[in-house]
């Protein structure tokens, strides 16, 4: 039986939470909830990523499997989730994330690459997402944006992540009609 990176550390795994800066910062993914394995890379069923992703309770979901999921149609994550790739090779294509009216979210160490369609981005944060941390994550050759972040959505920070091969790199705030958007806090740093 092989042995998840990190597995026998669980205290050092979880401190990954506590290292965001910026407006971000409060972001706890699912720092109190239990070990989500993805134990396929199938975009839907039994220990996919779409699974643990969809589930109400946190988690903090990492990979016994490196390699690519291709994505049918957007992952939407519900709350208090940290998606963590460290120790693997995960590569996100097809569709992207979608956070979507959800709060402590982070996701460290995740390739996006090739999504296709219109308005479809690596990872779309919107409406009223807040307290979200996107970490160590590469984001390429998406057809329209690599992060969008709009409709009221704030506290987040874009920290260390690499884009490539994109027509829009990031959207924050996406029309001048939408008031609210004015209020909107993003933190990047050391991004290129």
């Amino acid at each position: 039986m092989t042995t998840l990176p990190y597995a026998d550390v669980d205290c050092n795994l979880r401190a990954l939470a506590g290292r965001a800066e910026g407006f971000g910062r409060f972001a706890v993914g699912g720092l109190h909830g239990d070990l989500y394995v993805v134990t396929s890379l199938a975009d839907d069923g039994p220990g996919s990523l779409r699974e643990g992703g969809r589930r109400r309770e946190p988690l903090w979901i990492v990979f016994a499997v490196s390699g690519t999921i291709h994505l049918n149609s957007y992952l939407s994550v519900s709350s208090h989730k940290t998606i963590d790739g460290r120790g693997q090779r995960i590569k996100i294509t097809g569709k992207g994330i979608r956070l979507k009216e959800c709060e402590h979210i982070i996701i460290c160490n995740l390739e996006f690459e090739g999504g296709r369609g219109h308005d479809v981005d690596g990872i779309q944060i919107k409406p009223k997402s807040r307290h979200i941390w996107i970490d160590r994550c590469s984001l390429r050759d998406y057809d329209d944006g690599l992060i969008d972040i709009t409709r009221q959505s704030t506290d987040i920070t874009v920290s260390r992540c690499y884009f490539g091969q994109h027509d829009k790199t990031m959207l924050i705030g996406a029309d001048p009609s939408h008031v609210d958007d004015r209020c909107i806090r993003v933190t990047i740093h050391h991004c290129f």
